[in-house]
C-alpha cells in the first residue's frame, strides 16, 4: 500500500473529454500511466462548463451542441515523483493545460481487500 503525508505537488492536467491518445479517451491514458508509474493516485473530473486557449465555451447545458466538455485530471503524489512523470506528460498532451501546485496531503488511506462495500456488500461511508 502506498503512503503519503505531508508536502506533496499537485499536478491538474485540463484537456477536452474528446481528446484521444491511439483512439484511447486521453485523460484515460494519463490515469493508466500515472498506475503504471506507481505514482499515490490519479482522479478524472468531468467539468459541466469551460473555455481553454481556443476561447471556445463548453457546455453540458441542454441548449448547447457541445459535447466536448472540460476533463481534469488530478494526481497527488511526491514532487519527485510527479516531476518524473512529467515527460509522459509532454508527450501525451498536445492541446490543454498542465498546472502544478505544492500541497500537503493531511491524510490518504486506502481500503483492504477485506474492506470493499463491492465484496463484502456493506454500505457506507467512502473516504477519499
Amino acid at each position: 500500500m502506498t503512503r503519503l503525508t505531508g508536502s506533496a505537488l499537485r499536478v491538474t492536467v485540463f484537456v477536452g473529454e474528446n481528446d484521444t491518445w491511439h483512439r484511447k479517451p486521453l485523460y484515460s491514458e494519463i490515469v493508466h500511466r500515472a498506475h503504471t508509474a506507481g505514482l499515490a493516485g490519479a482522479s478524472v473530473f468531468r467539468g459541466i462548463e469551460g473555455f481553454g486557449a481556443s476561447s471556445l465555451i463548453h457546455t453540458s447545458r441542454l441548449l448547447s451542441l457541445s459535447e466536448d466538455l472540460p476533463v481534469a485530471v488530478v494526481i497527488v503524489d511526491t514532487e519527485e515523483r510527479v516531476r518524473a512523470f512529467l515527460p509522459q506528460l509532454d508527450e501525451l498532451v498536445s492541446e490543454g493545460l498542465v498546472i502544478l501546485d505544492d500541497c500537503e496531503v493531511i491524510r490518504y488511506v486506502g481500503r483492504d481487500a477485506g474492506d470493499d462495500p463491492d465484496k463484502t456488500g456493506a454500505k457506507g461511508k467512502r473516504s477519499l
